[in-house]
């Protein structure tokens, strides 16, 4: 018991005293704003997320303004240039992709090759050629995905021609991975454009989590490790002016880590207490954030999924008891907190939660009681009656 005390207050030490640790990127931010008020305080949030100065802004507000001024349309042959360059991509890969799909069967193993490695490193030439060029820079997103999975795959296709069929898929991936961290973190070092940062920090955290699989270290402890690490990247990217990756690193990063902390848990103690510390973690992780006005998407759902988590494990671990009416209640206490917060995310599960809470209870001990649901009636009027009351003294004062 002692033991799991103190897992439990190091993790809620960690949760709520690093204010980096968010959660997934998602739309509930956003919800907050709807006036005048809520819109100025999201955008106070991403001056200080981005650091932005209010001279900055006033800048490129002017320069807005004198661009308005003096309006200039992209002429229809732009317009149809590049329409038709994505067309053409678009046919290219598909014929190629239904190509391979038609005749994959009939093909020799260098035939399989060309179609997928060699595909992969002519595009990897038309790449090449656009960075130097630098003349078609919305042309380098997709090439690099192309490039990307035609290479991958075709690596792969290449290990499985030439190589014995065996269970040691560890050194397969490994090759094909380093070779594949390698080739695009050299393009990074010259060209340094965010999605080839992407691709090699894609295969190099694929390379390690394999690599470490392959010597026997457990996946919990594994995802740990790495989303610490990525947590650390993704941090020193808000320095850099690949800053449209850090949340997607965060993301990735808090997932990993958090499912390892769960299974860290869960295996010392039980699931239920594994979700409701969890769960808390990551709400006090979405509070730090909340209150540092940082990545207000990234707090909104980390209270949404972190509450969901603890209204679970909670439930669970009272459920049956003689405390179980201590559900309602502490779903009551975090209801204020969504009302001094404001964070509809939160205010959405706490709802659900005690509206599910009180059908349960009610099922349970006043299935055939008149006046249970009189009395759950009355105290609704009653708050309704308090809340009125108490803007009405607001306005007041």
């Amino acid at each position: 018991m002692i033991s799991l005390i103190i897992l439990i207050v190091i993790i809620l030490l960690i949760g709520g005293g690093i204010w980096g640790w968010p959660l997934v990127a998602g739309a509930l931010g956003l919800s907050s704003v709807n006036d005048k008020t809520s819109a100025l305080k999201y955008i106070t949030q991403l001056m200080n997320t981005y650091d932005i100065t209010p001279a900055e802004v006033e800048s490129d507000f002017n320069a807005q303004d004198k661009t308005q001024a003096e309006p200039s349309q992209r002429s229809k042959g732009d317009i149809a240039k590049t329409l038709f360059t994505y067309l053409g991509a678009i046919f290219i890969l598909a014929g190629i992709s239904t190509y391979i799909g038609m005749f994959w069967d009939s093909m020799g193993s260098a035939m399989r090759i060309f179609v997928t490695l060699g595909v992969g490193y002519v595009l990897l030439v038309v790449l090449l050629s656009a960075l130097h060029e630098k003349k078609y820079p919305k042309l380098i997103l997709p090439l690099t995905l192309a490039c990307v999975v035609m290479m991958t795959s075709g690596w792969f296709v290449l290990i499985h021609e030439f190589f014995p069929r065996s269970d040691n898929w560890h050194s397969a991936v490994l090759f094909v991975f380093g070779i594949m961290a390698l080739q695009f973190g050299a393009l990074f070092g010259k060209y340094r454009l965010t999605v080839l940062a992407f691709a090699s920090l894609f295969f190099v955290y694929g390379f390690i989590h394999v690599g470490l699989d392959k010597i026997g270290i457990s996946l919990t402890f594994i995802a740990i490790v790495l989303g610490t690490s990525l947590f650390l990247v993704g941090s020193a990217l808000e320095k850099t002016s690949h800053r449209v990756l850090v949340e997607p690193a965060l993301l990735i990063a808090t997932c990993w880590l958090n499912a390892g902390l769960f299974d860290l848990v869960a295996d010392n103690t039980a699931p239920n207490w594994a979700s409701l510390i969890i769960g808390v973690n990551v709400m006090l992780t979405a509070y730090g954030l909340h209150k540092a006005a940082r990545y207000p998407r990234l707090s909104g759902l980390g209270y949404f999924f972190g509450s969901i988590l603890a209204y679970t494990g909670l439930f669970d671990l009272v459920q049956g008891t003689s405390i179980e009416i201590l559900y309602l209640a502490v779903t009551a206490s975090i209801l204020y907190a969504c009302v001094v917060l404001q964070s509809r995310a939160l205010l959405l599960t706490t709802v659900i939660a005690m509206l599910s809470f009180i059908g349960y209870y009610s099922a349970e001990h006043f299935a055939n009681s008149l006046g249970w649901p009189v009395t759950l009636v009355l105290m609704g009027v009653a708050f309704l009656s308090v809340g009125t009351i108490a803007i009405k003294v607001k306005q007041r004062i």
